[in-house]
């Protein structure tokens, strides 16, 4: 009996094992998604990045700014990092639903730099992180207007929305059509209407100390180029 159980319980750890290796390891089909990147911000501390770039990364998403007035410290120094390493760049926004998206689209455009090969920018839209205050759908389309009236009339492009499921579940009305930056962890997101896919959130990178969030590019090298070009979506 006791050789049973010990069998068992060693049957168990070999599972164990291998479902964590599964998932520290997981990359979708680098045939079908073979543009990979990260995003990162002032808690993934110093970055080498061109090591990050050899360990097979082809772009990085830079958070930028969150509310209405904090700035990501690491910002500049991350950006010229990638952009150096040869990586294609691009900056996030953390949208708090306690300031007016008014006062969030400036603070972000205070700190973007105005150059034209760049990924688009990207409202980062969670309940995670955020403010104790809830928006009503109503409220929220009116402040999402309000930060998308003034990103995208002054940069002359459309931002990119992350939304997770939750957040999507709760304001799909609210949101505008956009290119969508999907969180689906180690399975692909349920529908395909997305532009970028975050399938890890503890990934391992040369180059990062600790886990990092990896996406992919949902299109090819071509459709990519456009992307950084400022190409907007097909209608």
């Amino acid at each position: 009996m006791l050789r049973i159980a010990a069998w068992v319980v060693g049957g168990i750890a070999i599972v164990v094992v291998i479902a964590a290796l599964y998932l520290l390891t997981y990359r979708p089909d680098s045939s079908s998604y073979p543009l990979r990147g990260v995003d990162v911000s002032r808690h993934q501390g110093k970055i080498d990045w061109r090591m990050v770039a050899a360990d097979d990364i082809a772009f990085a998403y830079i958070k930028a700014t969150e509310g209405g007035d904090w700035r990501d410290p690491q910002f500049a120094m991350n950006w010229q990092g990638a952009q150096n390493a040869g990586l294609a760049t691009g900056a996030y926004h953390f949208f708090t639903m306690c300031r007016p998206g008014r006062d969030q689209a400036r603070n972000f455009l205070a700190v973007l730099p105005q150059q034209d090969k760049m990924l688009p920018p990207v409202l980062d839209l969670e309940f995670v992180g955020n403010c104790d205050r809830r928006l009503t759908p109503q409220e929220l389309k009116v402040e999402l207007n309000d930060f998308l009236g003034e990103v995208e009339g002054k940069l002359g492009r459309e931002v990119m929305l992350y939304v997770p499921v939750d957040f999507l579940a709760a304001y799909r009305e609210a949101l505008p059509p956009r290119r969508l930056w999907r969180r689906s962890l180690f399975r692909p997101p349920h529908k395909n209407d997305w532009t970028l896919w975050q399938y890890h959130s503890a990934g391992q990178v040369d180059g990062v100390d600790g886990g990092v969030d990896l996406n992919v590019f949902n299109g090819d090298e071509v459709e990519f180029a456009g992307l950084l070009e400022g190409g907007q979506p097909a209608e």
